[in-house]
């Protein structure tokens, strides 16, 4: 019996086909719900299959129907960015990761604690992000999938510096799709540039967590 295309908000059609973004924004929301107990490390496994090996939005929807805040997928294009975004935090860090909409320009000023700023997974517009930092006392981190470039000549730092970490560890050849360029001024720390972590295999949070039952 073939089920029939659920309609979302706005009235478009789960057949439609996804893209590499929205599979990793469900893988996310999968990881994320197994970390809470909210999921097996085998019922896991099998969706992050069924996640990668998604062709529409139809086949991603049954994976995260039944997680909480999480009843209906909506392609990465429905998602508005804000063209400015101004945060400011004392005595605290700012840290944006996992599946986020980055505004084309981040204006933050953070004292006594770091920004971290993880575009592994995040949905970016347009060909440049803008970020803006006056940071004193901390660190800024920004950890950037391949395809991103950085281009941090031209903030002030004033004791720090800026430190691309195992750049030379990265694939050759691959077309720049995204920059991302760095202002402001940095007082007592560095700018520290990195790629993200590998992904775990599925079989290897097996072996290290048991069976999960």
């Amino acid at each position: 019996m073939t089920q029939e295309p659920v309609p979302w908000a706005g009235g478009e059609k789960l057949d439609q086909r996804v893209s590499h973004e929205d599979r990793e924004r469900v893988a996310e929301v999968l990881r994320v719900a197994a970390g809470d107990g909210r999921l097996s490390l085998e019922e896991l496994e099998e969706r992050l299959e069924s996640c990668f090996g998604a062709r529409t939005y139809g086949d991603l929807a049954p994976l995260v129907a039944d997680l909480p805040g999480q009843t209906s997928v909506t392609p990465a294009e429905a998602v508005r960015t804000k063209d400015v975004v101004r945060v400011r935090r004392v005595g605290a860090s700012l840290r944006y990761e996992g599946p986020w909409v980055a505004p084309r320009r981040l204006e933050a000023e953070v004292r006594g604690g770091n920004v971290v700023l993880d575009f592994s997974t995040a949905t970016v517009r347009g060909a440049v992000t803008h970020v803006d930092v006056e940071l004193r006392g901390g660190n800024l981190r920004l950890i950037v999938p391949d395809g991103y470039s950085v281009d941090a000549d031209e903030i002030d730092i004033r004791g720090g510096s800026v430190r691309h970490r195992h750049a030379q560890d990265r694939p050759q050849g691959i077309p720049i799709t995204h920059q991302i360029v760095i202002t402001g001024k940095l007082t007592g720390g560095n700018v520290v540039i990195q790629p993200p972590r590998p992904p775990r295999r599925p079989g290897l949070l097996r072996r290290m967590f048991g069976s999960g039952k």
